[in-house]
């Protein structure tokens, strides 16, 4: 294969298969903070240049598939920007005006109803404030996990694969998470939000 003895423009092909996946995830974890920085497609250009240059390590050991492991490599490459950004002696990036989050948005689509009544939608807003808040109150690994599961629909076993972890240990994480966000959506009063 082409791919395998270093040819970039192979890799570069198979690359852009996973291209707009990748992208969509990237733009889900850029946290308020480094949005006022960075774009999403930034991480993916970066994303893509250390995926190249780990090709034969990845080759050789195949620890995930390969769009998996464009998506870790992509997660890496956010935490290196979130650390460089935030804990940068400059100018502070916690300063800065912060843009909509818009992976707690996607989290709480599926927890609000469609509605057209005018009353409706202003009971659907304060809701999707409210669960808004809660999604920003979970830990960053229960808001992680619950994104990789219910807005990339990713299954268990590939969550583990990213994450690193057995499977096991992703489906207790997972049901911890379930339980907190439900915790604090109760006691902001959203016990019965309808579907």
């Amino acid at each position: 294969m082409r791919i395998r003895s270093g040819d970039q423009e192979a890799f570069n092909e198979l690359f852009e298969r996973f291209r707009t996946d990748l992208k969509t995830a990237v733009e889900l974890r850029l946290d308020r903070q480094l949005r006022v920085r960075l774009d999403a497609s930034d991480i993916v250009q970066e994303t893509q240049l250390m995926a190249f240059r780990r090709l034969d390590d990845y080759l050789q050991r195949r620890p995930m598939p390969f769009g998996l492991w464009l998506r870790k490599t992509a997660q890496e490459r956010i935490r290196d920007q979130r650390r460089k950004h935030v804990k940068n002696t400059g100018r502070d990036v916690r300063r800065e005006e912060p843009l909509p989050d818009k992976s707690s948005l996607m989290l709480a689509a599926p927890l609000l109803t469609r509605s057209s009544c005018p009353s409706q939608r202003v009971v659907k807003r304060e809701h999707q404030r409210l669960v808004n808040e809660a999604v920003a109150e979970l830990a960053e690994a229960d808001r992680e996990i619950l994104l990789m599961r219910h807005v990339e629909a990713l299954s268990q076993f590939e969550i583990a694969q990213v994450l690193e972890l057995n499977h096991d240990a992703v489906r207790k994480r997972y049901g911890r998470a379930l339980i907190r966000l439900q915790r604090l959506l109760v006691a902001k009063g959203l016990s019965e939000v309808e579907s």
